[in-house]
């Protein structure tokens, strides 16, 4: 793949003659010595563009986490303006998962053409998903298809907001400040699908059901301007960042910041040859995707685990909300020290897992207060809850940069977009359990400590390595 560069002739090593492995150096693997370029006169270049390069994909996945979560934050007050159902509503949130299914065309897209294309074809499908919404029709059938199918093409921009970061970081940043960028690319969507709980209910009321008829068509009238409100501004924010990307969004640095950069990477076919052949990658990438995919389907009906134990809905997303937040701040914190000390992925990860194995038992324990006689307070429940979230978002970025070099040189495209798709499969497996348990929820917190448990002991036995980081650290040297 080159690095990803958008053209045949770009995507030949930048480096010129000079550079070689140090000598007496030992290459990790056959792959790592055939990844190095041919040669170069310096190890590497940084610019001061890359802030901007990554500014602009992060806020890109930013609107794409906000425009997803539009809808469950008011889905009271959209079920009465459009006349939306249960089923509506849940389907709205799937769509997201349903968007990862062309996955690996992305991701190819990102391999052959480069970074450039894939966020313009990226940005364009929310312009138009987003668009689609804003249609002003009065048949509300019609209406409630066209805000489906625009929920469907934001969904389709997941993909790569999602894998793409590992990417970009290895693109533009020096091997001291890949994970700090990875961390801030990656987890800006997921702080977008959190300011969504604040956006949506700070415009649009909820819907007074013990309202006089009359007064009931005027609220609605008054409900659905308002809620047409938030997407009219969803969508002249996503113009002026497709704006912005295509006017300046770079498929890459004039030189390369790292050897790593520079150096050649395995074809598509051969990337899945060895991504399926690999033991210690399938073993690291079941540790990501089983816990996070529980998280994901889990948070998605938080609101109605925590009702038995008398937490309203308004409770249950502040602490979505919240635990998001501190996920993000502490995955960027906990990545911002992985660029300091190398070579410590490992070791974070096993601190961030006993943590969620923890708050996650403390959590389901004290759902079963009757049994354990655990005090069950609201402090309780959103401490338990937040610091869940705060362990298991914030390894997501560290996840990601761990896959890149365990199976480098892989593409950094594609190494994350087989990780993100199995944790979205498994994220639907669960929630289609769900429509046919829905009615006792209590196994599902059963399955937030085992898969953090699980995770935990497939990452004690992970052997680590950082073929990536040696050919920057050492052959550069």
């Amino acid at each position: 793949m080159g690095s990803g560069w958008s053209g045949e002739e770009e995507r030949q090593p930048l480096l010129g003659p000079g550079l070689g492995p140090a000598p007496g150096a030992a290459w990790r693997s056959r792959e790592a010595a055939a990844a190095l370029p041919a040669a170069a006169p310096s190890p590497g270049r940084v610019y001061g563009r890359r802030w901007l390069v990554l500014l602009l994909f992060s806020l890109l996945g930013f609107a794409q986490g906000l425009v997803w979560n539009t809808w469950g934050p008011i889905q009271n007050s959209a079920r009465q303006a459009y006349g939306f159902s249960s089923w509506d509503i849940a389907l709205l949130v799937l769509w997201g998962p349903i968007g990862f299914l062309p996955c690996f065309a992305f991701m190819w897209l990102l391999d052959k053409r480069g970074l450039r294309i894939t966020v313009l074809l990226t940005s364009f499908l929310m312009v138009l998903g987003t668009g689609l919404r804003c249609i002003p029709v009065s048949d509300l059938m019609l209406k409630r298809r066209l805000i489906h199918g625009g929920q469907l093409l934001n969904g389709l921009a997941g993909p790569t907001v999602m894998n793409a970061a590992p990417f970009l970081s290895t693109t533009w940043f020096s091997a001291d400040e890949r994970a700090t960028a990875t961390a801030i690319a990656s987890m800006l969507s997921y702080l977008g699908g959190a300011c969504a709980f604040l956006v949506g209910p700070l415009i649009v009321p909820a819907p007074n059901g013990t309202a006089p008829l009359l007064a009931s068509e005027n609220s609605r009238a008054h409900i659905k301007d308002l809620i047409e409100t938030v997407l009219y501004a969803e969508f002249g924010g996503v113009c002026l960042l497709f704006s912005a990307t295509l006017a300046y969004f770079p498929p890459r640095p004039p030189l390369p910041p790292s050897v790593a950069a520079a150096s050649q990477r395995l074809s598509y076919r051969r990337s899945f040859c060895r991504l399926l052949s690999n033991l210690r990658f399938l073993m690291i990438a079941l540790a990501y995707a089983i816990p996070l995919g529980v998280f994901a389907g889990w948070s998605g009906v938080l609101d109605l685990i925590l009702t038995p134990v008398h937490v309203s809905q308004v409770d249950a997303g502040w602490i979505g909300f919240w635990s998001i937040v501190g996920g993000c701040v502490v995955g960027i914190a906990m990545a911002r020290f992985a660029d300091f000390i190398r070579g410590m992925l490992k070791l974070i990860l096993l601190l961030l897992f006993s943590g969620a194995t923890l708050s996650s038992t403390w959590f389901t324990l004290t759902c079963l207060n009757s049994i354990t006689h655990l005090p069950l307070t609201t402090v309780t429940l959103y401490a338990s809850c937040i610091l869940l979230g705060v362990f298991l978002n914030s390894s997501i970025p560290i996840f990601f940069e761990l896959f890149v070099e365990t199976v480098y040189p892989v593409p950094e495209g594609i190494t994350c977009g087989v990780v993100t798709f199995l944790s979205n499969m498994f994220m639907g497996v669960l929630l289609f359990f769900l429509t046919f348990y829905h009615t006792e929820l209590s196994w599902f917190n059963w399955c937030l400590p085992g898969s953090c448990l699980l995770s935990l002991l497939l990452i004690l036995c992970f052997r680590e390595s950082y073929d990536r980081l040696y050919l920057d650290v050492v052959v550069s040297v």
